[in-house]
């Protein structure tokens, strides 16, 4: 099988099974990019815990601040259950397919 196109060749069409990407280059996966969202998220619930349980103990006088953080946890929150929910959905739409 003739692997170029006029113009260049393309990258085949199973990907290697090293685990890196097809493209050859030193970028992270799928599962990389998500896991590192999930810390992301975990990281600002934990801050935003700390934050209220600090300002409960009376070492923190500014409300507003830790009200912000709280807010950030809940939107990083919210945001993460969504993409979520879009893999599942992607997901049950590929398990559908029929090849």
């Amino acid at each position: 099988m003739n692997n170029t196109i006029v113009g260049g060749a393309y990258p085949p069409l199973i990907p290697p099974a090293t685990g890196t990407p097809a493209t050859g280059t030193n970028e992270p996966g799928f599962g990389d990019v998500l896991r590192s969202a999930i810390d992301q998220v975990e990281d600002l619930h934990a801050n935003a815990n700390q934050q209220v349980s600090a300002l409960m103990q009376g070492d923190r006088s500014d409300v507003h601040n830790v009200m912000i953080a709280v807010e950030k946890a809940d939107v990083a929150f919210q945001l993460m259950m969504q993409v979520r929910n879009k893999i599942v959905n992607a997901y049950q739409e590929i398990e559908k397919m029929q090849f």
